[in-house]
């Protein structure tokens, strides 16, 4: 019997480090995915990535591109992964940053569809409810206070470039040390490209791009999917010891679980059936989504460290951008009580509303993601966007 416990120990080992050399050759897939982007994107824009991008040329129409891109990709990672390597091809930093902010509010319908599987249970669908839409009130409004300040004062840009350089040194990040990652992404994008000798430019270009999209897709979904196996006993844990303490501790253990399960999606809709069941209040819950958002921002850290060259400095601002716009929001915002307020109230007002009428669900879905890019297209174009 001894013998066997120790087998099955040795086996549970064996497994969980294949678990993580697949996790490491995911991490690695990713890094190159970004680096393929940026080639591509190059290739295809043939020095004109502003007009390339002339759709989402304005800070509106960017945070709706943001906003729908994630909304149905539903992984904030993998799209600030994609404008990362965008910005790395020549995609222009002030276009990035809005649709960094759209990309916020549309990873958010996955958690407020969690909260639908208590929708028979009247009052704890309104606590899971609740506790899932105070995220999206909180990322809407983060937008509603920082993207006029955007628009007026580049606040975010100014401050990404202030940092970027600071820790980047100088005009390229690989002056700064980072000609490792070159030396290990270049291969498969050279070898990618030179399959690709044959088609035009401006095709290999979109080929290399489509190709990229495919694999951060890949490399992110198996990443998510291993570290839940691997961590969410953890995860579970750090919620029950720590969301319950503070709102510094729910935000501390909300950041730390998500950069564990790489996944602000997963760590929210963790949340949402503890809430529902009335575990955790949606005071509790509230602070622990806010460090979601920021714990998310360590993917496209991670993606900007794949690009080396001219505009490798532009993508690790817009990395340092995101993280910037996310920690920055949650410090304004929940410090100040008349904003802190206005998720919880909204939120709650909210799910009121849905627990005696589940149509106001169906509205509030359509709303937010239909009725409000629509919206903010056309309020863009009346002033002069």
């Amino acid at each position: 019997m001894a013998c066997l416990g120790h087998g099955n120990i040795m086996q549970s080992f064996f497994n969980s480090l294949r678990s993580w050399l697949v996790v490491l050759g995911l991490v690695y897939l990713l890094l190159v995915a970004v680096a393929v982007i940026g080639g591509g994107f190059k290739l295809a824009a043939g020095g004109a990535a502003a007009e390339l991008f002339g759709f989402a040329g304005n800070p509106i129409a960017g945070v709706v591109v943001g906003m729908l891109a994630t909304a149905l990709i539903q992984s904030s990672s993998t799209v600030t992964s994609i404008i990362v390597g965008l910005v790395a091809g020549g995609l222009p930093v002030s276009l990035a940053v809005p649709m960094v902010m759209g990309a916020n509010i549309g990873t958010t319908v996955t958690n407020t569809i969690v909260s639908l599987g208590h929708i028979r249970r009247g009052e704890e669908f309104r606590r899971a409810f609740a506790a899932a839409t105070v995220h999206d009130f909180f990322n809407l409004l983060a937008v509603l206070v920082f993207l006029p300040l955007e628009i007026a004062f580049d606040l975010l840009e100014r401050a990404g470039v202030w940092l970027s350089h600071l820790l980047a040194g100088g005009e390229s990040v690989s002056v700064a040390g980072f000609n490792f990652m070159k030396a290990a992404v270049s291969p498969p994008v050279d070898l990618l490209k030179s399959v690709l000798g044959g088609v035009p430019e401006g095709g290999a270009g979109v080929l290399m791009i489509a190709l990229g999209v495919v694999f951060i897709f890949i490399a992110i979904a198996g990443i998510g999917r291993l570290l839940r196996v691997l961590m969410v006993g953890r995860a579970r844990r750090i919620l029950h010891t720590a969301v319950g303490r503070g709102p510094l501790a729910g935000i501390a253990s909300g950041t730390l679980v998500t950069v564990l399960v790489q996944s602000s999606s997963t760590t929210t809709s963790l949340i949402v059936p503890l809430a529902g069941t009335g575990v955790f209040s949606l005071r509790q819950v509230y602070p622990f989504t806010l460090g979601a958002n920021i714990g998310t921002c360590i993917t496209g850290l991670l993606a900007a460290t794949a690009i080396s060259g001219d505009n490798a400095i532009f993508a690790l601002q817009i990395a340092l951008i995101h993280l910037l716009y996310n920690s920055l929001a949650v410090g304004l915002i929940y410090s100040l009580p008349v904003l802190r307020g206005l998720p919880l109230g909204a939120a709650d007002w909210l799910a009121g509303l849905a627990e005696r009428n589940k149509m106001y669900v169906a509205g509030y879905l359509a709303g937010v993601f239909v009725g409000l890019p629509i919206l903010l297209l056309a309020g863009g174009r009346v002033i002069g966007f």
